[in-house]
C-alpha cells in the first residue's frame, strides 16, 4: 500500500448537503471546516475587569455550582446554604431551581446583597421536554429526522427560560451499543454519525444558531458526557471505560466535534474512566483535545459530585487532590461537591494551583453568564411564564412521537388497522398506564400526565367498543389477569397488546442485566397470540429489547419507545395509518442479553461469520444462536414499498490530497414509491474500506435524509462526501488522521443490512 496521507485536523461527522450548504436540508450531513474555533465576544472586556476586582473566594465561588435540593446531611437546610452562599459571593450557579418567582426570588439576593452583583446561572436536567414532554431522546433519534430534536429543544427553551432556568444538561451525546446500561434511552444509539446530527441540531433548537449571544428566550446547551461514557463496561452505570485511541476519536469524539462547532456553551465532564484516567481529571481529553485543539471557549462543568469521586475512584489522596487534578485536567465549575470552593486557597497559596488557570475557570463562567444576557437583565418575567403546555406544543410532541416509532414487522398487512373495526382490544400493563414519559421527563410529566394508549385509540375511534384489560403488571408476577385479557382479545376484531418498560427501568441508574420483557409480560403476549385472533404489538420501552419466542406468533410489532405527552394519539395515528411509520432503528435490537454489546458497524475478523464455506463452528459467533441482530441498526418497515437504484458517483477517482484538500464527491440514488399508498423512506448512506492500515468497519453511516414519496413517484438524493467520510483516525497517542490510497466502497441503501449493488470510489 502507497503511504498514507496524513491530516492535521480533527475528522467529524457534521451535515453536508448536495445543494444550499448554507441551509442544510434535513438529514443531509456537512463536513464543518477544520479549524481550531475560539469562541470571542465583545464582552471581553467586561470579563477582565470583572477578574481584576474579584477576591479570591469570590473567584472560586464562582466554580459552584450547589443544588436546591441535594442530600447534604441531617439538619442541613439547604436553602438556606444557597442563598448564604449567594449573598455572599461564594455561588455561580443553581440547579434543580425552577418558576419564575423562585429563581428571581434568589437572583435578588445575588444580584443585589452580594459585594459585586455577578447573576447567578440556572440549570436543570431538561432533556426531552419542560412543561411539554417529548419521546425521549432515543426514540427522537430513531425518526432519523432532526428536525424533530430541533423543534423539541426549541419549545423545551421557551418553556425553560420562562421559568427561570438558563442552562439545559442536554444533549446527551454517547453513543453506545449497550443496551444493558439504562442511559442509552438518553442517547442516540450506537452511530457517531446519526448522534452528532441530532446533537447539532439540538443545540440550534436550545441556543439558536451560531456561538453568539442567546436569545432570551432559548437557553444554554450541554454536551455530555465527555467522554467515552457510552462504553462501560457490562453496562453498568458509572463503570470503567477502556478503549484505543482509534475508536475514541472515531466513535465516541465525533459527536462532541460537531458539537464544538456548532457553538455549544457548556460540555460536561463524565463519570467514568477513560482507559484508567477518571474524565474529570483527563487532562488530554478535557485539555489538549477539548479545549487547545478544538478551540472550545466554553464551560466544562462536573456531572454530580464527580470531583469528589476522584477518591473513591482511587485516582485521588483526597478532597484537596480531587479539586486540584480535576481543576488542573480543565473542569471549570464543580456541580454539587465542594472540593474547588473548600481547598482552591491552599492550593493557589502552595503552587499547586495556577492563578492563570483559576482566571481561566472564572472567565469562562463569566462568559456564559454574558453569552445569556444575564448581566443585562438577570430576572424573568414571572407574568409570561409559561406553565402549561400550549396547543402548538402538544401538536409538535404528538408529531415528534407518531414520526419516532419503528415498525418491525407487519405481515399479512396487519396495519395499518381498518377504522371500521367494530370492537378493539387494548391489552397489557401499559395499555391504561401514563407512564409513558420515560426516564429523565421534565416537571410537566408529574402535572400533564400522557395520554394513555386506550384513550388514544378511543380518540381515534369513537365508534368501537374498547376492551381493556391489564393482563399483568410490569414486573410483577401474578397472570392471574392474563385471562381476563385473553377473554377480551377472543371477542375483539383485533387486539393491541401494549407491553414494555417501566420508565424507572432505564434511564440514570437503570442497567439492567437482562433486556428482555420484565415480569410476566412475555406470556401475556403468548397467551394473546395463541388465540388466533388478529392482534398487533405495542412496545414501550427505553432501550432495545430481546423479544421472546412469541416474536415468530404474532403479524405485527411497533415500537412506540417512551413516546411522552401525546403517547396515545400518536399510537393512534401510527396504528391507524394517519402517519405513515417511517422511523428506522437508531441501535440495534438483540437476539439475547448474551449477544450485547452488538452494533452494525463492527469490524470483520479473520473469521468472520456470514456467506461462504466456511464452517460455522469455526466462524465468530455463537453456536446456540443465530448470527446478528434480531433487528439491525437502520431497520424499519412503512406502510408502502421503496425501490433504490442503482447508487452512481460523480468521479470515479480522487487523489487523497485532493480530497483533504476540499475535493468532494457527489453519490446519488434514485428512489420509487413502489406502493399504493403516500409514504416515508430513510435513505442511508454507508461507506466501507475494504483495506486499509486500521481495520476498518464493516459499514460506517456517512449520511442520512428521510423522504416522503406519493404513491408511484421518484426522486433522486445526493448526498456530498468529503475527506472526513472516506479517512479515519489511528492509534497513535496524538492522534492522527488518515486518508488512505485504495477503493472506497459506497452504499446507498434502505438499512445497514440491506444488500445493494453499491458503487466504487478510488482514492490515488
Amino acid at each position: 500500500m502507497d503511504r498514507p496521507v496524513p491530516n492535521d485536523a480533527l475528522g467529524h461527522c457534521a451535515p453536508h448537503t448536495d445543494e444550499d450548504r448554507a441551509a442544510p436540508r434535513v438529514g443531509e450531513h456537512h463536513a464543518a471546516p477544520h479549524t481550531r474555533r475560539h469562541h470571542t465576544a465583545p464582552y471581553e472586556s467586561e470579563i477582565s475587569d470583572l477578574l481584576a476586582r474579584m477576591t479570591l473566594d469570590e473567584k472560586l465561588g464562582q466554580l459552584q455550582q450547589l443544588a436546591w435540593a441535594a442530600d447534604t446531611g441531617p439538619g442541613d437546610d439547604q436553602a438556606h446554604l444557597v442563598g448564604r452562599a449567594a449573598r455572599a459571593g461564594g455561588l455561580g450557579s443553581v440547579l434543580n431551581l425552577h418558576g419564575a418567582r423562585a429563581t428571581n426570588d434568589l437572583q435578588r439576593v445575588a444580584v443585589e446583597e452580594s459585594r459585586l452583583g455577578i447573576p447567578l446561572v440556572f440549570g436543570m436536567d431538561v432533556v426531552h421536554g419542560f412543561r411539554t414532554t417529548f419521546p425521549i431522546s432515543l426514540a427522537q433519534a430513531a425518526s432519523f429526522d432532526p428536525d424533530i430534536a430541533e423543534r423539541e429543544a426549541r419549545i423545551s427553551a421557551e418553556e425553560a427560560r420562562s421559568a427561570g432556568v438558563h442552562w439545559a444538561f442536554s444533549p446527551m451525546m454517547d453513543v453506545t451499543a449497550e443496551p444493558r446500561w439504562g442511559r442509552i434511552s438518553e442517547s442516540c444509539g450506537e452511530d457517531p454519525c446519526l448522534t452528532a446530527a441530532f446533537a447539532t441540531a439540538k443545540i440550534r433548537g436550545y441556543q439558536g444558531a451560531g456561538a453568539g449571544r442567546i436569545p432570551r428566550d432559548r437557553m444554554a446547551a450541554c454536551a455530555k458526557h465527555f467522554v467515552g461514557y457510552g462504553a462501560v463496561e457490562g453496562g453498568r452505570e458509572y463503570n470503567t471505560v477502556d478503549v484505543s485511541e482509534s475508536r475514541l476519536r472515531n466513535l465516541h469524539l465525533p459527536p462532541f466535534r460537531a458539537a464544538v462547532e456548532a457553538g455549544v456553551a457548556t460540555v460536561m465532564a463524565a463519570f467514568n474512566t477513560v482507559s484508567g484516567v477518571p474524565a474529570h481529571a483527563n487532562a488530554r481529553t478535557l485539555t489538549d483535545i477539548l479545549k487547545r485543539d478544538w478551540g472550545f471557549g466554553g464551560v466544562v462543568v462536573s456531572d454530580w459530585t464527580g470531583v469528589a469521586e476522584l477518591v473513591p475512584h482511587g485516582f485521588a489522596a483526597d478532597l484537596a487532590h480531587a479539586a486540584r487534578l480535576a481543576l488542573g485536567a480543565g473542569v471549570d465549575m464543580e456541580m454539587v461537591s465542594t472540593c474547588f470552593a473548600d481547598h482552591g486557597a491552599r492550593l493557589l497559596a502552595d503552587g499547586r494551583l495556577t492563578a492563570d488557570r483559576l482566571d481561566d475557570a472564572v472567565a469562562r463562567v463569566l462568559r456564559l453568564k454574558f453569552r445569556l444576557g444575564l448581566f443585562d437583565n438577570p430576572y424573568t418575567d414571572e407574568r409570561t411564564e409559561i406553565t402549561a403546555p400550549s396547543a402548538h406544543a402538544r401538536r409538535a410532541a404528538r408529531a415528534a412521537a407518531a414520526r419516532s416509532m419503528v415498525l418491525l414487522k407487519n405481515e399479512r398487512g396487519a396495519l395499518p388497522l381498518p377504522r371500521d373495526a367494530a370492537s378493539i382490544a387494548v391489552v397489557g400493563p401499559f395499555a391504561e398506564s401514563t407512564d409513558l414519559n420515560g426516564a429523565w421527563a421534565g416537571p410537566g410529566a408529574d402535572a400533564f400526565p400522557a395520554v394513555t394508549m386506550a384513550d388514544g385509540i378511543r380518540h381515534a375511534v369513537p365508534g368501537a367498543k374498547i376492551r381493556c384489560a391489564k393482563g399483568v403488571d410490569p414486573e410483577g408476577k401474578d397472570t392471574s389477569g392474563i385471562a381476563a385479557a385473553v377473554a377480551a382479545a377472543e371477542v375483539s376484531d383485533v387486539t393491541v397488546v401494549v407491553v414494555g418498560e417501566p420508565a424507572a427501568l432505564s434511564g440514570e441508574g437503570g442497567s439492567r442485566s437482562a433486556v428482555g420483557l420484565p415480569g410476566e409480560q412475555d406470556r401475556l403476549v403468548a397467551a394473546i397470540a395463541g388465540t388466533g385472533r388478529p392482534c398487533v404489538v405495542v412496545l414501550t420501552c427505553g432501550r432495545p429489547l430481546a423479544l421472546g419466542d412469541w416474536l415468530d406468533a404474532v403479524p405485527a410489532v411497533l415500537v412506540a419507545w417512551h413516546p411522552g405527552l401525546e403517547a396515545g394519539h400518536a399510537l393512534a395515528d401510527v396504528l391507524f395509518g394517519a402517519v405513515d411509520p417511517g422511523a428506522r432503528l437508531p441501535v440495534s435490537f438483540p437476539r439475547t442479553t448474551g449477544q450485547i454489546p452488538i452494533a452494525y458497524n463492527h469490524e470483520n475478523t479473520g473469521r468472520p461469520c456470514g456467506p461462504g464455506p466456511q464452517p460455522p463452528r469455526y466462524g465468530s459467533r455463537y453456536l446456540d444462536l443465530d448470527h446478528g441482530p434480531r433487528f439491525p441498526f437502520g431497520h424499519g418497515l412503512g406502510y408502502t414499498t421503496f425501490e433504490l437504484g442503482r447508487p452512481t458517483v460523480d468521479t470515479t477517482a480522487l487523489t487523497a490530497q485532493a480530497l483533504l484538500e476540499g475535493a468532494t464527491v457527489t453519490a446519488s440514488v434514485t428512489v420509487t414509491n413502489t406502493g399504493a399508498r403516500a409514504g416515508d423512506e430513510v435513505v442511508q448512506l454507508y461507506i466501507h474500506d475494504p483495506v486499509a492500515s486500521l481495520v476498518q468497519p464493516v459499514r460506517r453511516l456517512r449520511a442520512f435524509r428521510r423522504i416522503h414519496l406519493p404513491a408511484g413517484r421518484s426522486t433522486t438524493v445526493n448526498f456530498t462526501l468529503g475527506a472526513e467520510d472516506f479517512g479515519f483516525w489511528t492509534n497513535c497517542p496524538e492522534g492522527e488522521f488518515l486518508v488512505e490510497p485504495g477503493d472506497i466502497h459506497i452504499h446507498l441503501s434502505t438499512g445497514s443490512r440491506t444488500t445493494t449493488t453499491g458503487c466504487t470510489l478510488t482514492v490515488k
